[in-house]
Parts: structure tokens; C-alpha cells; sequence
């Protein structure tokens, strides 16, 4: 009971008491992702772990961009980041306003920074805020600021004389209390490295004892993406302002990587459709007679391109998106201008692009017969998709809904049968395969219509035009645990990355994990235990006693559906397909799963490991 006269909060109540103000700490703590997105736990290289990292890199890399310093040192010991520049420094009097003090920079003076990343004067202190530690240190000619803080709070100030080099150091550690547990992973962190190098030509930065350093910037950066891919060597054009650079590979996708300011917009926006709509309309005009269409032009197409703008405007705080429609037309024109001019200076290469493209547009022809003639036959075959055990919620990503739906692939009626009976009607679907299915490693788009169990995979998930449609979250490969069962989980990643890429490297293909033994106790039923590892299954052994029973799981038809139930649930472990490690994935499907048999053949060969004891 309240006590009289006074007002008791109530639930459903809105009055003045209703409304509280939070202090920009507080805010940021309790309204994280407004600030850096995703939290994670580091496993995604878009995690807020390695948001933290770039905000404070962002301000080294705009004293580069400003004309001083060419060096900037990032170390990494478990979970604490120390980023020293050598730039100008923060003026000592503000040091502590810059760390702390929202919407407090020199990020605003244009005289100061003319392109700078960081534009709102919040980065640095939302790095602050969430962060168990905090310490900046500033020196600027002879004499030194330090400013010591804990989750956003001042713990200590120091000034005094320094014989260091002019810059600013920050030591940071992201808080446990808001990342939970979390580990920085180094491939992660070298990826954004290697992208500030490129955008930066001339700058060294040195990660771990490490150099990073591109004198051809965004060359470098498509030279090392695509390496053996590349049709011909890239394109490419920098200015003041504008930077970019492009080939073409036999991907069936098209590829970007886009800039504003040294940012990474992985979301692309005005600059980044500019620059497609510039390359279309420069090879229109090269090449007047063939008159190619997007498709045509952007099917393989790996470019990247930067652009420095006095003010970009971004969708959010993280800056993965540009908005700025009032700098499209001039830089389509720009772009186009430039385009042809490369092509007109490199006459070889542009024979080869317009090669391509024509050869592009005539399979494409060919292809819409495929298609039609792969329609018509499914339909006079059925209406619907018979491998398919469809669910009754679908995935809206627009609109936020079916983010729990996923469907299994499988291999086999016995194993369709038993994940049937066992999933959630509501969100999990099943997808039965035949057997093992074609490998697509050396065949182009036009296989998929003309194998029907490829097609019909592709109908049920809706991404014939693109991945927009996709009708589940997660794609889960879910095959038995031996040898047949590991190839035909290849084949399957095969066709994906060969024709749907953006499926795996947006993080929807998945692999079910399924146990490979059941433990039990002889004395006492209910003491059962599922082992996914041999180690899991010794430790059963040891809790169930030596007369344990052990049950070796081979197949998922194996398992019984009250069994299943338990792994397609709560406890269910899946493990992503996770490309983003391996910048040269294509090549590794294309020697393992390619026709190069002789080579193969010879590489195991020369690598085979004969364990003696193991024989004997």
C-alpha cells in the first residue's frame, strides 16, 4: 500500500511520473544498439565488439586523411584494444570533453576535418560508455593529458611533461555487462584492417607487430578478392574524391564494396547505385550498337568504390548506409565519364568486357526458354513441390516477421520421415533429396532448370531472382554422419556458393549437428545421455558405469521421432556455414569439387598421413 497522499506507480498508469530522462550514459548502456548495431559475441564481423574498434580507428585514420601522421598502431591482448596514432592530438584542455561529453568534437569544424568519418561527436564516447575500462591519452608538443574511466565514469585525470611523439593512444575494454561473453576473433579484426589500408593509401598501420600498408588502394583491394577469379586485370580511377575500381569474374552474382570517408557502408546507398548505374551507361555508350542491359552487364561483376564527401548523411549511427540523393546525378556522370575513358585507354580489356557481356545476354535468352520449358513441366507434374513438407509461417524480413522459421534438407524418406513427425509444423519445414544430389561445381545456371530436384529446391525457397524472397531464416543441412552423408553436405554448400552466395554470406545455411551416440545407464533408465563427440561420450560412460549401453547413431532414420524431437528443439545445435574467413572460397570449391581429378588425386596423395601405431 502507498502511503497517504502519496502516488503509488501503477501498471498501465501514464502521468508525470511516467516519464523519465535518462543522462547520455545511461542512455547509451540502455540503448545500445541505437548506437553500434548488434551486440554478439564475436563470431560476426559485424558484431558491436569490432564496432567499438572502428570507432575509435575512425578517428587515427581522419588525422591521416587530415595530413598528419602515416602511422597507427592497434594492438589486441584478449579483450583489451589499444589504438595509438600519431597525428595532431586532442587539445589537452578538451581531452576528457572529447572521451565523454556527447555531441562534443572537432569533427564539426570543417576548417578542422574537411572528411572526416566521424561527423555527430558520439563514437568515442559510446565506445566509453560500454566499456569496462577506458583511457585516452593525448600529447601535444612536450606535454601530455590522461583521462582514466570505468563503464563512463571518471576514476582519474593526469597532465604533465612528455618526451613522446604528438598523437592520441586509447586502451579500452568492451564490458561484460553489456556484451556478455564474447571473444575478439583476429581474422575479424584483420579484414577491417586490410579494407582501412586500401582506403588509405600510404598509411601503415601496424596490428600486433603487423604492417598493413597499399599503395594502389582500392586495386589492391579487388587484386586480393579475386585474384585467379578476374577475367581481366581491374579497372582503375582515383581522384580527390572519387575512387574506384572493377572486373569481372564467372560468378553468377555481383559483388561491392562501397565507401564513404574511409567507412565501410556495407549497405551500399547512393554511392554505391551511382557507381552501378555509371558502369551501365559508360558501356552503353562505349559499345552504341549492343545496347546491354543491367543483368548483362552486372552478372560477375566484383568492383569497389569510395567516395570523400564534406557531409554524408547516413541512415544511423553505424554508418552502413548513405543517403545523400542530391550527389547521384553528378556522381553517375562522373563515373560514366571515367569508365569510358578507361575503356578507351585499354582497348584489349574492353574487348573482353564487351565479349562478356554478349555472351552474357545470349545465355540469358537461352536461359528464359530453360526456365519456361522448367516451369511448364513442373506444373503439369504437380502443383506442388512433392520434397517439400512446407511450414505455415514464412520469413518477411522487411517487416520483422518469420526470423524463427527454418527448413531441413535431408537426404532420403527415412530421414524426411522421422524429421516430419518430429518438427514444429508452425516454422520448420523439410526438403527430402533423393540421394546425392548433381555437383554443380563446373556447370552453369541453366543446369539448375534442367534438373528437377535442384529446381524444385530452388522454387521452395524462392530465390530464383534473388535471395529477397527467401521463404525460411535458416537453410539447415541436416545428413546423416558418415561418409555418403558428409559429400552430399558438400554438394549441397556447392550449389549454394556456386549459384546463391548471398544465402551463405548473409548467414542463412546452416549445418545440424546430430549426435553421434546414445549412453545409458543399465541400472537406471532415465540416466541417458546424447554424445555429439567422442569426448561427450566417455564422460557419459564414466557417469553411466563400465556396463554402459552405447547406441552408435549413423543415420537420422536411425533415430527415433520422440528422440528427434529434442534435437530439432530448444537444444538444437546448428553450425553456420561461415565464409567470411576465406576470401578465396570459390577456389577451394573449385579444386575439391571441380573436375581436376588427376590433381586432387595426386594432392592427397602427397599429403596422405599413415598412423603405424594406429594399424598396428
Amino acid at each position: 500500500m502507498a502511503e497517504p497522499g502519496k502516488t503509488s506507480a501503477r501498471k498501465g498508469v501514464y502521468d508525470e511520473d511516467s516519464i523519465k530522462q535518462l543522462s547520455s550514459l545511461e542512455h547509451i548502456r540502455l540503448r545500445t544498439g541505437m548506437y553500434i548495431g548488434r551486440l554478439g559475441n564475436g563470431d560476426d564481423y559485424n558484431d558491436g565488439i569490432y564496432v567499438l574498434l572502428k570507432e575509435v580507428v575512425d578517428n587515427a585514420i581522419d588525422e591521416f586523411i587530415s595530413g598528419f601522421g602515416k602511422r597507427v598502431e592497434i594492438t589486441l591482448d584478449g579483450r583489451i584494444v589499444s589504438c595509438r596514432d600519431y597525428g595532431r592530438g586532442i587539445p589537452l584542455g578538451k581531452l576528457k570533453a572529447c572521451v565523454s561529453d556527447m555531441n562534443t568534437g572537432g569533427k564539426f569544424n570543417d576548417d578542422v576535418f574537411q572528411f572526416s568519418v566521424g561527423m555527430n561527436g558520439v563514437g568515442t564516447k559510446a565506445v566509453n560508455a560500454l566499456a569496462s575500462r577506458f583511457k585516452a591519452r593525448s600529447v601535444r608538443d612536450g606535454r601530455y593529458a590522461e583521462v582514466r574511466f570505468e563503464r563512463g565514469e571518471v576514476v582519474e585525470e593526469t597532465e604533465g611533461v612528455t618526451d613522446e611523439r604528438n598523437g592520441t593512444k586509447v586502451v579500452f575494454e568492451p564490458d561484460p555487462e553489456i556484451f556478455g561473453s564474447y571473444e575478439f576473433h583476429s581474422e575479424h579484426v584483420e579484414r577491417r584492417i586490410r579494407l582501412y589500408s586500401y582506403l588509405n593509401a600510404g598509411l601503415s598501420i601496424v596490428y600486433n607487430g603487423v604492417a598493413f600498408r597499399s599503395e594502389n588502394g582500392l586495386l589492391d583491394l579487388l587484386n586480393d578478392e579475386v585474384q585467379f577469379e578476374k577475367l581481366y586485370q581491374p579497372l582503375h580511377f582515383r581522384d580527390k574524391t572519387l575512387e574506384f575500381s572493377f572486373t569481372h569474374t564467372n560468378r553468377f552474382t555481383e559483388e561491392y564494396f562501397s565507401f564513404v570517408n574511409g567507412q565501410y557502408t556495407n549497405d551500399g546507398g547512393t554511392h554505391l547505385s551511382a557507381f552501378r548505374e555509371g558502369i551501365l551507361k559508360a558501356v552503353n555508350e562505349y559499345s552504341p550498337k549492343s545496347k546491354f542491359d543491367g543483368d548483362d552487364v552486372r552478372e560477375g561483376l566484383v568492383g569497389a568504390v569510395a567516395i570523400k564527401l564534406k557531409d554524408p548523411v547516413f541512415e544511423s549511427q553505424t554508418k552502413n548506409k548513405l543517403g545523400n540523393a542530391e550527389i547521384r546525378s553528378d556522381l553517375v556522370a562522373a563515373v560514366k565519364q571515367a569508365v569510358v575513358e578507361l575503356l578507351n585507354r585499354n582497348p584489349a580489356t574492353a574487348q573482353k568486357l564487351v565479349q562478356k557481356f554478349e555472351d552474357t545476354r545470349d545465355l540469358r535468352r537461352e536461359l528464359n526458354n530453360i526456365k519456361k520449358t522448367a516451369r511448364e513441366r513442373s506444373k503439369a507434374v504437380s502443383i506442388r513441390i512433392r520434397q517439400l513438407k512446407d511450414c505455415k509461417a514464412h520469413l518477411d524480413a522487411a517487416k520483422g516477421k518469420g526470423l524463427d522459421t527454418m527448413i531441413f534438407i535431408c537426404e532420403g524418406l527415412s530421414a524426411a520421415g522421422t524429421l516430419t513427425q518430429a518438427r514444429k509444423p508452425d516454422n520448420q519445414a523439410v526438403f527430402s533429396l533423393r540421394g546425392k544430389p548433381l555437383n554443380t561445381c563446373d556447370l552453369k545456371r541453366d543446369a539448375i532448370y534442367k534438373n528437377e530436384e535442384l529446381y524444385n529446391l530452388m522454387c521452395a525457397l524462392n530465390i530464383a531472382d534473388s535471395i529477397e524472397g527467401l521463404r525460411y531464416q535458416k537453410v539447415i543441412l541436416a545428413t546423416d554422419a558418415d561418409v555418403d552423408g558428409l559429400h552430399i553436405r558438400n554438394l549441397m554448400i556447392t550449389y549454394f556458393m556456386r549459384f546463391f552466395d548471398p544465402l551463405v554470406r548473409n548467414g542463412h545455411l546452416y549445418i545440424l549437428e546430430t549426435p553421434l551416440f546414445r549412453v545409458r545407464s543399465s541400472r537406471k533408465q532415465a540416466d541417458t545421455y546424447y554424445c555429439y563427440t567422442e569426448a561427450e561420450r566417455l564422460e557419459a560412460i564414466a557417469k553411466c558405469g563400465s556396463n554402459a549401453e552405447i547406441t552408435r547413431f549413423k543415420g537420422l532414420g536411425e533415430v527415433n521421432t520422440d528422440e528427434f524431437k529434442g534435437f530439432i528443439g530448444e537444444s538444437m545445435r546448428l553450425t553456420p556455414v561461415d565464409v567470411s574467413h576465406d576470401k578465396h572460397l570459390l577456389d577451394t570449391i573449385q579444386f575439391y569439387m571441380g573436375s581436376n581429378t588427376a590433381e586432387r588425386r595426386a594432392y592427397i596423395m602427397d599429403n596422405l598421413v599413415i598412423d603405424l601405431e594406429a594399424i598396428s
